[in-house]
């Protein structure tokens, strides 16, 4: 393919990219920066062989003139004595070496370059590279992973192994470090110093590592050691202003506790010192936003769920015709209790790998980042807790579309009128959503008066996942698995109307595979007499 129509086919597929970032948010879409980076290696090496053919014609020029001057220089005046020499030797000066110039200076980088100039409008931005390095954090602090085994790519259910260099783990604490979270500057460039030592090569020097490193665990009220890492430091270079001056001013500190010191024993008080927070060698991991984050976190590492013998015993395997549902009678669909108290099923062959493809087809082109709803404004906004890109499908995008809205009905027993459309996600890298209800606790949610609330969730699992992405209930010890072709399904609300607030859910962080996730949310319009009120609130 020439360089110029090569330029024009993958500016159109380009063309068919949302132009904003997130890449990151969604590894569906990161798919198309695989051949996007395969087309710029294509263009490098086509680039490359016109360099080595204008090489190979400089080189073969210099070895011809080489073998005539050795020639002409033994014997100048013998030699321009025939006149057909003295006439190419006019002509070369004249001509020849006017070309063999123009060789030289002929450019070749113009096809790589404006390919990737072109390319490069639609590559992923800082703020993906920042997104992209977060979610890893996310991973190691969700699945306990120490930076070492992030680094070496140990990671379970991975085809392809890869590993972080030293200038990858600094990147990583730089992006730490530049959004304020001293505890993973740490991890990371304690890893990337750790690499330096080990010799690996690296363009990043130990100066620069301990620079950062220094400072990070200073933050962390560690002055003995912050003061051990800038003196090593400045053994490495002495002229590095900012480190003598934080040095000075370590030492400053340092005598000021000692004279606290000094001056509380003095006057026999017991003294309260502030010491770092260490566990297990590393600094502590601060407290965040979230109240159970501990518990979520462990359910997604498959702990704590609390799946008891008895609680086994309520739970059966059966055959669900959807309440003798015309449609489900010659063949009902397996059903499987996943939880008793709130009821969570899960249903088997829900969706054909068939069907999942062309769902997965149709939604790809239109995913953009998942948001949530401001608790303070209404407003939809994106957040760091909902890390995936979804988008909204209608029974006219394609028939497969209303084919697996009617089989949703129809096993639930639950109308589509008044639905919302079916939501298709992929997760992208630790994609995520942390805890949250599906309900409307909210008084102006405009859905509330004309449909009513969330009253159950249908969820379609089109994937399977390599390792994380369990779906989780931190309030009663949950996790459910993803399967690909199978569904589960809950309701939201109590037959009364009241929110079950035991169903807030997670979906945990995927350390490793793709998962696309496609839901049904049904709402109480239209159901009153399909799922009527109870006798009391919580029935």
């Amino acid at each position: 393919m020439k360089p110029c129509l090569q330029l024009v086919f993958f500016t159109c597929i380009f063309l068919t990219w949302h132009a904003e970032a997130e890449f990151f948010t969604s590894i569906g879409q990161m798919t198309d920066l695989i051949y996007a980076e395969k087309d710029l290696v294509q263009s490098l090496k086509e680039y490359i062989r016109a360099e080595e053919d204008k090489l190979a014609q400089i080189k073969s020029w210099a070895e011809k003139m080489d073998v005539l001057t050795s020639k002409s220089t033994s014997d100048p005046e013998g030699y321009l004595a025939h006149p057909v020499n003295a006439y190419k030797l006019v002509k070369r000066l004249n001509t020849d070496w006017l070309e063999l110039e123009n060789l030289v200076l002929q450019d070749t980088t113009n096809g790589f370059i404006t390919n990737l100039t072109i390319q490069r409008q639609f590559f992923p931005t800082e703020e993906d590279e920042t997104g992209a390095a977060k979610a890893l954090m996310r991973l190691q602090d969700t699945y306990k992973l120490d930076p070492e085994t992030l680094a070496q790519g140990n990671l379970p259910g991975t085809k392809y192994r890869s590993s972080l260099t030293v200038g990858d783990c600094f990147g990583m604490g730089k992006t730490a470090y530049n959004d304020g979270d001293y505890y993973h500057t740490v991890l990371w460039m304690e890893q990337a110093l750790k690499q330096h030592d080990e010799g690996e090569e690296t363009t990043v020097s130990k100066v620069e590592i301990l620079d950062y490193l220094s400072y990070a665990v200073f933050q962390f009220g560690d002055l003995h050691r912050a003061m051990e890492l800038t003196r090593r430091l400045i053994t490495l270079d002495s002229t590095h202003e900012r480190a003598g001056s934080n040095l000075r001013y370590f030492e400053k500190l340092l005598e000021k506790e000692r004279e606290e010191e000094e001056k509380e024993k003095s006057i026999n008080k017991t003294m309260t010192a502030t010491e770092p927070v260490v566990q297990n060698g590393a600094y502590g991991r601060p407290l965040d936003y979230l109240p159970e984050r501990d518990i979520y976190e462990a359910l997604c590492r498959g702990e704590g769920v609390k799946m008891t013998p008895r609680r086994q015993k309520r739970l059966f395997c059966r055959y669900h015709d959807g309440n003798r549902n015309p449609h489900l009678l010659i063949a009902p669909f397996k059903e499987e209790d996943e939880w008793d108290s709130p009821h969570i099923v899960r249903y088997y062959e829900v969706m054909s790998d068939e069907e999942i493809e062309k769902i997965k087809q149709l939604a790809k082109p239109r995913l953009a980042r998942a948001t949530v709803r401001d608790p303070k404004t209404g407003v939809l906004t994106v957040a760091s807790y909902r890390v995936s890109k979804s988008s909204w499908l209608e029974e006219d995008d394609d028939p497969v579309v209303a084919k697996v809205n009617q089989r949703m009905q129809q096993i639930t027993g639950l109308t589509v009128k008044t639905a919302e459309l079916l939501q298709v996600a992929n997760y992208g890298m630790g994609g995520q959503y942390e805890p949250h209800f599906d309900f409307s606790r909210r008084p102006f949610d405009s859905t509330l008066k004309s449909e009513g609330n969330r009253l159950a969730t249908f969820l379609n699992y089109m994937s399977d996942v390599e390792a994380g992405g369990a779906t989780v209930f931190p309030d009663f010890g949950a996790a459910i698995w993803p399967k690909k072709g199978t569904a589960v399904f809950w309701y939201n609300l109590f037959r009364s109307g009241e929110g079950d607030y035991r169903t807030r859910h997670a979906a945990c962080p995927v350390l490793v595979g793709c998962k696309w996730v496609s839901n049904k949310w049904f709402h109480e319009r239209g159901n009153e007499f399909l799922r009527p009120c109870g006798r009391t609130e919580v029935d």
